[in-house]
């Protein structure tokens, strides 16, 4: 079994029917079986100069799965989202994602992870039991929307924070409905994604964090 879903590289070959892109051009995408020296990728965008290529190899999965918890929850302009987990890939996306659509965005993470989440454009507190209470004290009002990229165990607060627990997405927990929560939908791939982040990257308002972990 050859692993992986990301890859960046150079186009060595165009298939029959694709359009946009020629043997040669710098991308970064989606697949199967991509840990590899030659993949084929189904999703892709035309990597920015700004990225590097490490950057580029992790930048579309976790952008992709974030992007579709966003759609699923609605969020745009005047949102207010708690995403938990934030210092993490899919996390970290998110919040930035969230941030260019115009939401305001909390952060969950471990202390030593704040300044990290704070970086991102995110007000942070940590995660944990009493949560309701520390979101209640950055004083933005109520949280509108719950996008959780952890599934740590957290959903039967998390609801709380929200009218509608509905409004709370878990890509990582697949028992959300038990609290009235909703798993991240397995529809087509939002492969527009690429290309936001791409134009956000070059923007410098995006970032792909390299060789650290973050909980």
């Amino acid at each position: 079994v050859v692993p992986g879903v990301d890859a960046s590289g150079v186009v060595d070959e165009v298939g029959a029917g694709v359009s946009g892109v020629e043997v040669g051009d710098e991308v970064f995408g989606l697949g199967s079986a991509t840990t590899a020296e030659l993949a084929v990728l189904d999703g892709w965008a035309h990597k920015p100069a700004s990225m590097t290529w490490a950057e580029a190899a992790a930048a579309a999965l976790s952008s992709e799965t974030a992007l579709r918890g966003l759609e699923d929850l609605g969020v745009g302009e005047g949102a207010v989202l708690l995403v938990e987990g934030a210092s993490g890939g899919v996390g970290s996306a998110a919040v930035q994602l969230a941030r260019a659509l115009g939401a305001t965005v909390v952060g969950t993470s471990s202390q030593r992870n704040a300044d990290y989440v704070r970086r991102l454009g995110a007000l942070h507190t940590e995660y944990g039991p009493g949560i309701a209470g520390r979101v209640a004290a950055l004083g933005i009002g109520r949280v509108t929307a719950v996008l959780d990229t952890a599934g740590s165990g957290s959903l039967a607060e998390l609801v709380t924070l929200v009218a509608d627990p509905a409004q709370v997405v878990s890509v990582a927990d697949f028992g959300a409905a038990q609290v009235g929560a909703r798993v991240v939908r397995d529809k087509p791939r939002a492969l527009r994604a690429l290309e936001l982040v791409g134009r956000l990257h070059e923007q410098g308002r995006f970032t792909v964090e390299i060789g650290r972990a973050h909980v």
